[in-house]
């Protein structure tokens, strides 16, 4: 029974998973919602289940790249949460367990080529959050910070469809065009796409360190100036 814990995006989203049952799940998409909601959404889940803290397996949080402050709170919280509970604590790739929930959505699709599982996620500007998973879900290309352009992606069209999501994919619509491109739409951030990929890293004992794991973060914070008059 894994608690899984998803704030790297806009999407705040956690849920309870017994195997391959998702016993329960609270997300919201408010702005800036995540430290007001995250605990709050773990006490709801666990008092709908009746599962008692103490009960957890272990507690899986999404570990980036995405949102500094996101980030923080949901890895904040998960190694609260073991460190009180004395439970193992999983880390898991967002791009991973975006890849994950994609290919589950486009199950009912086919395409002539093999497929490509693009995750996005906003880096601003025209920059990206990005990683390459081919049909098994293993690594392609790894986990960057890229600018995509209307070369983008050109060394694998040849031989493969792309399927491309996430909340850094709308802004690349504009510049990528061809055939062998499917963005898919209205694909949010879930932790229900995390449970596949936790209840593997559980099994096979991948756990993070509670005391030294930290979020990745993949660029370095850099925080903007302050608009007060007067503040330098």
């Amino acid at each position: 029974m894994i608690l899984n814990i998803e704030t790297a995006t806009s999407v705040c989203s956690v849920s309870l998973t017994n195997e391959n049952d998702i016993l329960a799940i609270r997300e919201s998409s408010e702005v800036n919602s995540h430290a007001r909601v995250v605990a709050v959404f773990i006490d709801e889940i666990l008092k709908e289940t009746g599962v008692d803290k103490r009960q957890l397996d272990a507690v899986a949080v999404s570990k980036g790249p995405g949102s500094y402050t996101g980030l923080r709170i949901g890895v904040s919280t998960a190694k609260g949460l073991c460190y009180a509970l004395d439970k193992p604590l999983i880390g898991i790739s967002t791009l991973e367990s975006m890849a994950c929930g994609m290919k589950q959505k486009s199950k009912e699709l086919s395409f002539q080529l093999p497929v490509l599982y693009v995750p996005m996620i906003d880096a601003r500007r025209m920059e990206v959050y990005t990683a390459v998973f081919d049909e098994q879900l293993q690594v392609v290309s790894e986990t960057a910070a890229s600018v995509i352009t209307g070369d983008s992606f050109n060394d694998l069209l040849a031989g493969y469809h792309l399927i491309i999501a996430g909340d850094g994919a709308d802004k690349c619509r504009e510049v990528l065009h061809h055939p062998n491109i499917t963005f898919q739409d209205n694909f949010t951030v879930s932790s229900a796409y995390m449970n596949q990929i936790a209840q593997r890293q559980f099994h096979s004992g991948a756990f993070e360190d509670v005391a030294y794991f930290e979020p990745f973060y993949l660029k370095d914070f850099i925080a903007g100036k302050p608009k007060v008059k007067g503040l330098f």
